[in-house]
């Protein structure tokens, strides 16, 4: 077969680095274990990227998804915390990256009926790594929640405004990871009350009464869920955002922490 033109090894006289190149959007298979340590297999929309140097013109696009495709059928967990290794190997990169996100999926009972429905949770994986030091790892995970305004309810006699807000809650472990399920539960316990698939009018009762029991501004959200992550050994940096889209304002509300634990007394 005649030799074809390899272009991407072409000299690149601009002399400017890029700091990340690859391949984004793909759709792979991947298995999360939950806390009963029963695989779940979802869907992940997979990013791969590594540095090019300043003397070559591209870079090989097919080799990231050779490399992804040679896991096979699946990713799991270990396997997606080893890929950035692998590029680096691969294209002799100083620095590499991955992204998956994915949804994952929680059972949950209704609070006084006890019936069941599925709730969805967003979570991403982001993989950093360099040549000849260890990987950095954070996830984030996006948790649906309920508000009710404090304000609103101090003045009126007949109720308060309530919605449905979500926190992006992005942290690195210290140490041994955390169930998704273990931080779920954190996130929705310094809401006004979690939210469900499924109710009935029993149950709907109860998270209204809940909520209206447990009034919380996005500012006093936000303050919770950094209070309850301060109080593990488990996080070395976390970041905490709040957004509730307001029922009685044509505007979001938004609130935002970030703290770096390492070097912090517990």
């Amino acid at each position: 077969m005649k030799d074809l033109k390899d272009t991407q090894n072409e000299l690149d006289t601009r002399q400017i680095s890029i700091d990340r190149v690859g391949v984004r959007g793909i759709k792979f298979p991947i298995v999360v274990r939950d806390k009963q340590n029963c695989p779940q297999s979802t869907v992940a929309t997979v990013a791969l990227m590594v540095d090019l140097p300043k003397e070559f013109k591209g870079t090989h696009m097919s080799r990231f998804v050779e490399a992804l495709h040679g896991h096979r059928r699946y990713l799991d967990v270990h396997s997606a915390i080893q890929l950035p290794k692998t590029l680096l190997r691969r294209f002799d990169a100083q620095r590499a990256r991955i992204e998956l996100e994915f949804p994952f999926f929680l059972m949950k009972k209704a609070p006084v009926t006890g019936i069941e429905g599925i709730m969805d949770y967003n979570v991403r994986f982001e993989i950093d790594a360099k040549r000849g030091e260890a990987g950095d790892f954070t996830l984030t995970l996006q948790v649906p929640v309920t508000t009710l305004c404090p304000c609103s309810k101090a003045m009126s006699e007949r109720g308060a405004h309530n919605q449905r807000g979500v926190v992006t809650y992005a942290v690195k472990f210290a140490g041994e990871a955390i169930w998704l399920e273990d931080l779920i539960s954190l996130i929705e316990g310094c809401a006004s009350c979690e939210l469900y698939s499924l109710l009935k009018r029993p149950d709907e009762k109860y998270v209204t009464d809940v909520a209206y029991d447990h009034p919380v501004f996005v500012e006093d959200l936000v303050r919770n869920v950094a209070v309850a992550t301060e109080g593990y050994k488990a996080f070395k940096w976390y970041r905490v955002e709040a957004e509730n889209f307001e029922s009685i304002h044509n505007h979001n509300a938004y609130a935002m922490i970030e703290r770096d634990l390492e070097g912090t007394e517990k």
